[in-house]
């Protein structure tokens, strides 16, 4: 079976420094293609990334929505380059207000301000791009805890949409890239939305790392580790969950036992 496979990634080699995920998030999309799949690749533009230097340029007909986060709108912009020499796409979610500062997922060291509006701004858009470009995933691979709250907006927010309804799969891939303490109290407040209450949301009234990663379990199909070390809470509460898990992989084995993974998942 040929698989759609959305990529939704915190870092992707080259156009952020080579780390554990980044590295991973470069090479797996690409394996996955070679097996003859189908892959859409998202990640933040991040104000770190060099726009000139890596050839990113604006898609306009994709381009400017607005999004609406904590009751101000954030215009929406749609950003591409190919990754040479397999000329593999990747799509970038921006926004000037907050993607402009020189920084990824927190805007200090050790200070996450403004990381929820992000992590938020980005799942909404990624939502919003791949609807409008009619394309539907059999599988939806999140990254990283930047992505940690993509799983609840595809069951909860989403859950109505075509393009994300039933025959849609997600999979969650844990590194361990913790972070300490937590991110905006407020995050969760900032999530609710038409049907989405508070009582939904419970698991990040206290937005640390590890729950975030729950969360993100809650609401996936299946669950990857992506680190060889992983916090051990994280790993038994996998089990309690019941949900399908993959353990670690090293590069060689990492798009086989990946695809043979989304089937499991599609099975199941």
């Amino acid at each position: 079976m040929k698989l759609k496979v959305l990529f939704v990634t915190q870092e992707i080699v080259p156009y952020v420094p080579e780390n554990e995920m980044s590295l991973a998030c470069r090479k797996l999309p690409q394996g996955i293609q070679e097996r003859g799949n189908e892959v859409r690749i998202f990640m933040p533009k991040f104000g770190v990334i060099n726009e000139r230097r890596n050839q990113l340029h604006e898609v306009i007909r994709l381009s400017g929505m607005n999004l609406v986060i904590n009751d101000a709108d954030h215009p929406l912009i749609i950003k591409v380059a190919s990754i040479q020499p397999i000329r593999m796409q990747v799509y970038f979610i921006d926004n000037e207000d907050l993607f402009q500062k020189k920084y990824m997922v927190t805007d200090k060291s050790e200070d996450n301000f403004t990381a929820d509006e992000k992590s938020i701004f980005y799942s909404k858009g990624v939502v919003e791009t791949v609807k409008k470009l009619g394309w539907a995933p059999n599988i939806v691979h999140c990254h990283g805890w930047f992505s940690a709250i993509f799983p609840f907006m595809m069951r909860k927010v989403y859950k109505y949409d075509p393009l994300f309804a039933n025959n849609c799969k997600v999979v969650y891939t844990i590194y361990n890239d913790s972070f300490s303490g937590s991110i905006d109290k407020d995050f969760a407040r900032k999530l609710v939305e038409k049907e989405v209450t508070m009582d939904d949301l419970e698991r990040i009234k206290e937005p640390t790392w590890e729950n975030l990663t729950k969360f993100a379990i809650d609401y996936s199909d299946g669950v990857i580790l992506g680190s060889k070390e992983i916090n051990p809470e994280i790993i038994e509460y996998i089990k309690q969950s019941g949900k399908p898990m993959m353990e670690y992989s090293e590069d060689d084995k990492l798009a086989e036992n990946c695809e043979n993974f989304y089937s499991t998942v599609i099975e199941k």
